[in-house]
């Protein structure tokens, strides 16, 4: 008798595990959401021409805030990447040269000759990743930049705006003259020959390809990859409400997954979508080799990012559903752009206006405030921080 009772205990216990173990495999076949959404990863993969450490971020993270490195001295990096709006700014199109303010406060000082920066401005948290894929794999020289794609790491990407006549160069110094000119002034304030020094041991330590490699070294260190939906991914299961994850499920309904998949919930293409014109911009923007095509943006951190688009057309979440529906009929909504000219995947999307508010419940699961929010006290030039943004 007490044999068969300890076989029937025994019985019941490996039922037991069993169906444990049916629970757990279901709640992982739950979080591996098709194989196309994988965490971010926890470390960043750094060039091996230039390695991350301490003290190139702390370089680089100066230089960001310093607008010694504008033709006027009068706008720094941080003038329109700003850590109080997660490196990016409330602006549609951004304001460079000859500003003042910051984000949506910003305007241009009177006289004004300096045209509007032609797209919105991307956050910099997480483009130490960009170009990763649904494997999970990435090479930082080959990690596109851009709304059009037109440089392949950090350290290209760095100089552009600099050179740029709009966003920090001005009209006093020439495209061609304005690194050297840079690099002089640098050269000429002790506490970054010596910071400098300290950071490239090389003849030249000052030179424009090592303003770049530590800028971007620092912009390599702003990362947010625990986010809600990370820790879900991760197994946590209640990270994120119920109601985030039939957001989820509707996100995957509508076909979104087909350009937003991956870690940064982008596939790094150039798609043609049919964006209405900016009429700020005063003419038509026609993006990637004049086909009208933009990168397909990552959505993480959307909450810091508004307004939306290549060109910050839309204002809210809602707007941006709203464009993606009415474009699925496969009609241009840019009068510019035929509708032969469009992205086939359009078609493919299958939004509702009643699931909208859903899906944007989820986008929030990819929000996080975890990354460097510290802004310098002072600069080595003395200049204010920042640039003209009070």
């Amino acid at each position: 008798m007490r044999y068969k009772i300890a076989t029937i205990s025994a019985s019941i216990i490996i039922c037991l595990l069993a169906i444990s173990s049916c629970n757990q495999k279901e709640k992982k076949a739950k979080v591996d959401v098709n194989s196309v959404y994988t965490p971010l990863p926890e470390k960043v993969i750094s060039p091996k021409n230039n390695p991350s450490s301490k003290e190139k971020i702390s370089l680089g993270k100066l230089l960001f805030y310093d607008p010694i490195l504008s033709g006027n001295k009068d706008v720094a990096c941080a003038s329109c990447h700003h850590p109080e709006f997660g490196y990016a700014e409330a602006l549609d199109l951004s304001i460079g040269v000859n500003g003042h303010g910051l984000s949506s406060n910003r305007k241009f000082k009177i006289p004004n000759s300096i045209p509007l920066v032609k797209r919105n401005a991307h956050t910099i948290l997480n483009a130490a990743y960009n170009g990763i894929g649904i494997d999970g794999k990435y090479h930082p020289l080959k990690a596109p930049m851009f709304w059009d794609n037109r440089e392949q790491s950090l350290e290209d990407q760095v100089l552009g705006p600099i050179q740029s006549l709009e966003e920090m160069r001005g009209t006093k110094i020439s495209a061609d003259a304005i690194l050297d000119t840079l690099v002089n002034r640098l050269k000429g304030i002790p506490e970054y020959v010596k910071l400098f020094d300290d950071v490239f041991p090389d003849k030249n330590s000052i030179s424009k390809e090592n303003i770049a490699k530590a800028i971007a070294c620092f912009e390599r260190s702003l990362t947010t990859p625990n986010s809600r939906f990370d820790q879900f991914l991760k197994g946590d299961l209640d990270a994120i409400s119920q109601g985030e994850k039939d957001g989820f499920e509707l996100f995957k309904k509508a076909k979104c997954t087909d350009c937003h998949n991956g870690p940064m919930f982008t596939d790094y293409k150039i798609h043609v979508l049919g964006v209405p014109d900016n009429e700020k911009l005063g003419y038509s923007d026609t993006g990637y080799e004049k086909t009208y095509g933009f990168r397909t943006p990552t959505l993480r951190n959307l909450r810091y990012t508004a307004p939306y688009m290549h060109n910050g057309k839309f204002k809210t979440l809602q707007q941006v559903l709203e464009f993606y529906e009415d474009i699925a009929s496969g009609h241009s909504e840019n009068p510019l752009i035929k509708d032969s000219q469009l992205d086939t995947l359009n078609k493919g999307i299958n939004l509702k206006v009643k699931d909208m508010s859903t899906i944007i419940s989820f986008f929030n699961t990819l929000n996080s405030d975890n990354f460097d929010k510290e802004i310098p006290r002072e600069v080595p030039s003395k200049l204010p921080v920042g640039g003209n943004i009070q």
